[in-house]
C-alpha cells in the first residue's frame, strides 16, 4: 500500500527514483571496474615466471 503523500508526493517518489537509479549506477561501475581489475590481474599473474 502507498501511503498518502499528499502534494509532495512528486518529490518524494522522485527522490526515490533518482536514489535508485543512482545506486543501480554505482553497482553496475563498481561490477565492471571489478572485472576490468581482475582481467589485469590475470594478465599479470599469467606473464610471472612460475617457480617449481
Amino acid at each position: 500500500m502507498m501511503p498518502d503523500l499528499g502534494k509532495y508526493a512528486f518529490e518524494v517518489l522522485s527522490s526515490y527514483g533518482v536514489t535508485l537509479a543512482l545506486l543501480a549506477a554505482i553497482v553496475m561501475i563498481s561490477l565492471r571496474r571489478a572485472r576490468k581489475v581482475r582481467a589485469t590481474l590475470d594478465e599479470v599473474e599469467n606473464r610471472r615466471p612460475r617457480d617449481g
